[in-house]
């Protein structure tokens, strides 16, 4: 099974914000299709390495419902998410917030204080098998320039109705009928929202869609999150290989064998390096990463995978965490606020893509800080981090 990522930029427009797109990832389908995306442009102009290749025989699927229900409208649409202003907020026992919604319960594993868990027992061993002299890279950077994965956030949004353009999604997406009929699925995400790289993207880039509805806010928010989204038009509504949603008020994972807009079938929003965090001097939260070669198995919270079969690769959803040994005393500024997340939160691999990529979203405000984040980032390797036990390795529904 198979499925990819890129990353994200920030933009406000009359009170509809925006995040916009710049990671490297490659994607496939569950049934172990895999296309490579090739290398992208990293933050502060750094090149990326080269895109994902993997995966087994499979055909990319193009079945899927073609929805005719809803209504086109975009109604009642108030962008809160990826702001410039400093400062982050901070909700229910210090879970970190946006657009006024807790990104999940204070004890979901995107959330959890992982810096005294267990070593995992072939943590070695994974590590050795992810290229581990390799530098970290920032993918992120401005929406100008077109680095990190967009979101946008609101309420009040008409469902629209969505096509699923690969086999897999009819059956791994949420369904959630048109209002008027027609078509068994039906996502309230405004046809003005985001894709990842814009409008002019290669038609088979990752293109994500994220869209937080705060409705329930503080505690009872939804996310909703679109792989390979095309440009919308009209009473069309929405046309992507699959879509995903999250109720951020419960830890409930998705089925088993279920993909998402990540390979490893988990959220992308909660796991993205945001500039509200970072100058607030705290990231509450595990941060998503990339690598280039996984193993056909996944550990929960993830629900997926898209690797081989070879097991001393990382599997999906493995946690990482920065060594505590690992000296943090020459950083300083943001770099230093992403290396205490990363000692206390870790990393969680979340998809297929370039080795030691992490995810943040896209922002107009990063670009006098990139140069310093990237710097910072190119000190640190794969060696200096440690597998955790969060669980046992699963194949179930793959």
């Amino acid at each position: 099974m198979i499925k990819f990522q890129r990353s994200a930029v920030t933009l406000v427009l009359g009170g509809f914000v925006m995040a916009g797109c710049g990671s490297d990832v490659s994607s496939g389908s569950p049934d172990g299709s895999v296309r490579g995306s090739g290398g992208s442009s990293g933050a502060a102009g750094s090149t990326g390495t080269g895109g994902r290749t993997g995966g087994g025989g499979g055909t990319t699927g193009t079945g899927g419902t073609t929805g005719t229900g809803g209504v086109t409208g975009t109604g009642g649409v108030t962008g809160t998410g990826g702001m410039t202003g400093t400062g982050g907020t901070t909700g229910a026992r210090g879970v970190s917030m946006l657009g006024g919604c807790n990104l999940f319960p204070a004890d979901n594993p995107w959330n959890r204080d992982i810096s005294q868990d267990t070593v995992h027992a072939m943590s070695a061993t994974y590590l050795a098998n992810m290229v581990p002299t390799k530098t970290f890279h920032p993918d992120w950077g401005s929406m100008t320039d077109g680095y990190g994965i967009p979101f946008s956030s609101g309420t009040g949004a008409t469902p629209q109705p969505m096509t699923w353009t690969a086999s897999w999604g009819n059956t791994e997406s949420e369904r959630i009928p048109c209002p008027t009929g027609g078509n068994n699925f039906c996502y309230p995400i405004p046809l003005t929202a985001p894709i990842e790289g814009g409008p002019s993207a290669d038609s088979g880039a990752d293109r994500h869609v994220l869209y937080l509805d705060t409705a329930g806010a503080p505690n009872n928010c939804t996310l909703y999150e679109l792989y390979n989204a095309q440009n919308p038009t009209g009473a069309a509504g929405w046309r992507a290989q699959n879509g995903a949603v999250f109720h951020l008020g419960s830890n409930a994972l998705r089925t088993d064998g279920w993909t998402s807009a990540d390979a490893a079938g988990l959220p992308v929003l909660p796991g993205l390096v945001r500039y509200d965090e970072v100058m607030s001097g705290e990231i509450r939260h595990a941060i998503r990463f990339t690598m280039n070669n996984t193993s056909q198995g996944y550990i929960h919270p993830a629900t997926h995978a898209s690797g081989q079969s070879n097991t001393a690769l990382p599997p999906q959803g493995l946690r990482l965490r920065l060594k505590a040994s690992f000296d943090v005393s020459s950083f300083t500024g943001p770099t230093l606020v992403i290396l205490k997340a990363m000692k206390k939160y870790g990393l969680i691999l979340a998809d297929n893509g370039s080795d030691w990529y992490i995810s943040g979203e896209s922002n107009n405000a990063w670009p006098p800080l990139m140069d310093g984040i990237l710097s910072g980032m190119q000190r640190l390797h794969g060696s200096d981090f440690e597998a955790i036990d969060s669980g046992p390795v699963s194949t179930n529904g793959l």
